[in-house]
């Protein structure tokens, strides 16, 4: 049993990534899947796919390197706020991850969306991944 279902979505794309995976598999849910699309939409990864099954179903991620030096699209993922230090921001004090050049996921009342977004659309809310 996972108790962090969203460090374990992250560590296997990290996993992947750094072992040179040209697809990983990871268990779905809504959250999960918000935060997919926030990737593919950014840039991050190059495709997904959700495929349902008897349970909770299964997003499979194409996961994204530079065709010349084969570098992974993502250098660093880390989870901001985990079960046991929630972490939130209003939309004025959103973080800027790399001086703008990361992203960081948020979980707000309009949905799981960017930084950026949040901060454009005026709302707060946790804060769960920065991502480069």
């Amino acid at each position: 049993m996972n108790t962090d279902p969203i460090a374990d979505f992250l560590t296997r794309i990290r996993n992947g990534s750094s072992a040179g995976l040209k697809a990983v598999e990871i268990p779905g849910s809504n959250t999960k899947r918000a935060m997919t699309q926030i990737l593919f939409d950014q840039g991050y990864i190059t495709n997904f796919k959700f495929v349902d099954d008897d349970k909770q179903g299964i997003i499979k991620i194409a996961l994204k390197y530079n065709p010349s030096t084969k570098v992974p699209a993502i250098t660093k993922m880390q989870r901001a706020s985990r079960p046991g230090l929630r972490k939130y921001n209003g939309a004025k004090e959103m973080p800027r991850v790399l001086n703008g050049l990361g992203i960081a996921i948020v979980s707000t009342s309009k949905g799981v969306i960017t930084g950026k977004q949040a901060k454009r659309e005026n709302v707060g809310g946790e804060v769960l991944a920065y991502i480069y």
